[in-house]
């Protein structure tokens, strides 16, 4: 495989992960992403199907793009809040919170790249 596909799923995955957040944020009248009451209940599972998503378009390395998506919180976080002594507690956060991120976008790219291989036969 070469570099061009993953460069291009990176930066996909990091423009649409910002726009995302920022909606989210903006929703929130401005707040922190992972600070809102519908966290849980709306953004969050809203990440791990746009993560399912870039992982089923993209199924090149599709595990990184959950990842990418998560830590775009942190830039939008530092554009809202700032950066402050709590900026590394929200890297952590963003960390462990990519991991099942991680695992819905791989397995989406492992279904694409079953489909892809069970068409050429």
């Amino acid at each position: 495989m070469t570099s061009r596909p993953v460069l291009f799923g990176a930066l996909m995955s990091a423009v649409v992960g910002l726009v995302y957040w920022a909606a989210v944020s903006g929703m929130l009248g401005g707040g922190e992403p992972w600070d809102a009451a519908a966290f849980w209940t709306l953004a969050y599972p809203g990440a791990l199907l746009l993560s399912a998503v870039l992982g089923f378009a993209m199924p090149t390395r599709a595990w990184i793009w959950g990842v990418i998506v998560l830590f775009a919180q942190v830039p939008v976080v530092v554009a809202v809040s700032g950066a402050g002594p709590l900026l590394l507690a929200g890297v952590l956060y963003a960390a462990v919170l990519a991991i099942p991120a991680a695992l819905v976008s791989g397995i989406a790219g492992w279904i694409r790249r079953r489909m892809r291989g069970a068409a050429t036969r």
